[in-house]
C-alpha cells in the first residue's frame, strides 16, 4: 500500500508538470522503481552468481625435455638402378611384375641367348684350333733347336720355327679373349637384379627387339630398405649439428603429414652433412637414414623431420598454446585455487609441441590454454575439459 500511494503522489505531481518536466519524471519514477525492486533483487543476484569464463587448462609439469629442430624433408631411394641391356636381341622372357619386390640377384629378363651361344662355339672352336697348332710348333722347335745343337740345320731354319710357334701362342691367347668375350656377352642375356628394392614400370615385353645401351631403361628399381630422408636446416645452427654429430650421433624421427590414421614416427640416424652452405637460401643439406623396415616411407614423399640434438632434464613445460605474446612479452593465465586467473609474465621457448619455461612457472601450477581471449586478471573462470587437473 505505501508503494501505490508512492505511485498516486507522483501522478499527482505529474499533472502539474509540462512535457520536458514529464519526461524528467518518468525517468526518476524508472530509477525509484528499480531501485526499491527489481535492482535491488538483481545486484543481489549477480552477486551470488557471477559470471564464469569457460576455459581449458593444463597442468604444469617438470620433465626431461628432448632439444630438438624441425624440417621438411624429402624421402629418397638409397639406391636408384636404370636396369638397361647390354646385349642387343629379341626379348624372350620377363620374370616379375610392375611395382614387385625383387632381391638381389633376382633373375629379371632373359634376351634370346641364341645367336651370342653360337659366337662362343665359333670362339672355342678356334681356340681348340690354334692351340693344336700351338702345341705342334713347340713340338717342331724343340726338334730344330735340337737339330741346330747338332750342326744340321742353319740359324735361318730354326729362327724361323721358333717364330711361327711364338706367333701361334699370341693367336691362342687371342683365342681366349674372344671365348671369354663371348662368355661374357652371353652372360648379358640373362639380366638379375643388382639391388634389392621394389621394381618400377615395365618398359620392356617379351617380343621385343632390346637395343644394347639403349637410352630407355626397361625398369627402374628403388631400394627402400634402408632408405634416405634429405632435409635442409637453417645454417645457424650449424655449429650445433657438427658437435652433436661428431660426439656421438644424432636421431632424426620422420612422420608423414595429413595420414588419415595416426602411425608411430619412423626413427634414423643422420648420416650425412653437405660440405658447403647453399648461399642462395642459407641452409646445409643433411640426409638421415632410415631402416624402413615397414616400409611406411616413400621415395618422393614429403615429411616432417625432426632433430633430437639433446636431452633437457628438469625441464618445467606446458603446452605450447599455453604461451601468449602480449606487448610486453610473453604470459599465460595461471588459475588460482578460487577459480579466479592470475596474468603470469614467462619465459619460454617452444620445442614441438610444448614450451619450456625458464622462469615465471613452478611445477603443479594450473594455466589456460584455451579461452584466453575472454579473460582478464582476477576474471573467473569454469574448466570445460574432461579430467582437468586441479590446483
Amino acid at each position: 500500500m505505501e508503494k501505490l500511494k508512492r505511485v498516486e503522489d507522483m501522478s499527482m505531481i505529474r499533472r502539474g508538470m509540462g512535457r520536458k518536466a514529464k519526461s524528467a519524471f518518468f525517468a526518476i519514477l524508472l530509477l525509484a522503481v528499480c531501485a526499491d525492486e527489481g535492482c535491488k533483487g538483481r545486484g543481489a543476484n549477480t552477486s551470488g552468481l557471477e559470471r564464469r569464463v569457460p576455459v581449458m587448462v593444463a597442468a604444469v609439469e617438470q620433465k626431461t625435455v628432448p632439444v630438438e629442430l624441425s624440417a621438411i624433408g624429402n624421402v629418397e631411394a638409397y639406391a636408384s638402378v636404370e636396369i638397361k641391356a647390354q646385349a642387343g636381341g629379341l626379348l624372350s622372357g620377363v620374370y616379375f611384375k610392375e611395382g614387385q619386390d625383387v632381391n638381389k640377384g633376382d633373375m629379371l629378363f632373359t634376351i634370346d641367348p641364341r645367336p651370342y651361344q653360337a659366337q662362343l662355339s665359333q670362339a672355342e672352336a678356334n681356340l681348340a684350333r690354334d692351340s693344336a697348332q700351338l702345341d705342334n710348333a713347340e713340338v717342331e722347335a724343340k726338334r730344330y733347336q735340337e737339330l741346330l745343337q747338332k750342326d744340321l740345320i742353319s740359324r735361318e731354319q730354326y729362327d724361323q720355327t721358333r717364330t711361327n710357334a711364338e706367333v701361334l701362342r699370341a693367336t691362342v691367347m687371342a683365342d681366349k679373349a674372344l671365348v671369354q668375350n663371348a662368355k661374357l656377352m652371353l652372360s648379358y642375356c640373362y639380366i638379375r637384379a643388382p639391388v634389392s628394392g621394389r621394381t618400377g614400370s615395365l618398359l620392356a615385353h617379351p617380343g621385343d627387339l632390346i637395343k644394347a645401351n639403349d637410352v630407355n631403361a626397361m625398369v627402374v628399381i628403388n631400394q627402400i630398405r634402408p632408405i634416405y630422408v634429405s632435409f635442409s636446416l637453417p645454417e645457424q645452427y650449424l655449429a650445433e649439428v657438427k658437435k652433436y654429430f661428431a660426439s656421438g650421433g644424432i636421431k632424426v624421427s620422420a612422420v608423414i603429414p595429413n595420414q588419415s590414421e595416426k602411425t608411430e614416427p619412423e626413427l634414423g640416424d643422420l648420416t650425412f652433412i653437405d660440405n658447403a652452405v647453399d648461399t642462395t637460401t642459407g641452409t646445409v643439406r643433411l640426409k638421415a637414414t632410415f631402416q624402413n623396415e615397414k616400409k611406411g616411407l616413400w621415395p618422393g614423399q614429403y615429411v616432417e623431420v625432426s632433430i633430437t640434438l639433446s636431452m633437457m632434464p628438469n625441464a618445467i613445460v606446458v603446452p605450447a598454446q599455453a604461451v601468449q605474446e602480449g606487448q610486453t612479452g610473453q604470459y599465460v593465465y595461471v588459475v588460482k585455487p578460487d577459480m579466479s586467473v592470475e596474468l603470469r609474465p614467462v619465459t619460454s621457448s617452444s620445442y614441438q609441441q610444448l614450451a619450456v619455461v625458464e622462469k615465471g612457472l613452478k611445477p603443479g601450477e594450473v594455466v589456460v590454454t584455451d579461452g584466453q581471449l575472454g579473460l582478464f586478471p582476477g576474471a573467473k573462470v569454469e574448466i570445460t575439459n574432461p579430467a582437468a587437473p586441479s590446483n
